[in-house]
């Protein structure tokens, strides 16, 4: 799993890692967008899994963990 933050500055991204205690890999989107456009996402929060056959599923908006893990289990049975 892999966080990406696309608005605001670097330390913002930072700021917002430390105050929730986020623990997995987070980069920024540099390239104005670019992944975000890639999944089809038009803002945040959002999700794309990914399966083993690369098919993305996506879900805008928070999920909760029975919500991450409801999708987890859907993209690892592809």
């Amino acid at each position: 799993m892999i966080g990406v933050a696309w608005y605001g500055s670097r330390d913002q991204m930072q700021a917002f890692v430390d105050r929730h205690g986020l623990t997995m890999p987070t980069v920024d989107d540099a390239a104005q967008g670019a992944v975000f456009a890639r999944f089809g996402i038009g803002y945040q929060p959002a999700w794309a899994f990914i399966d083993a056959d690369g098919e993305v599923s996506t879900h805008l908006g928070a999920l909760d963990t029975a919500g991450i893990e409801r999708a987890l289990g859907a993209a690892l049975r592809g």
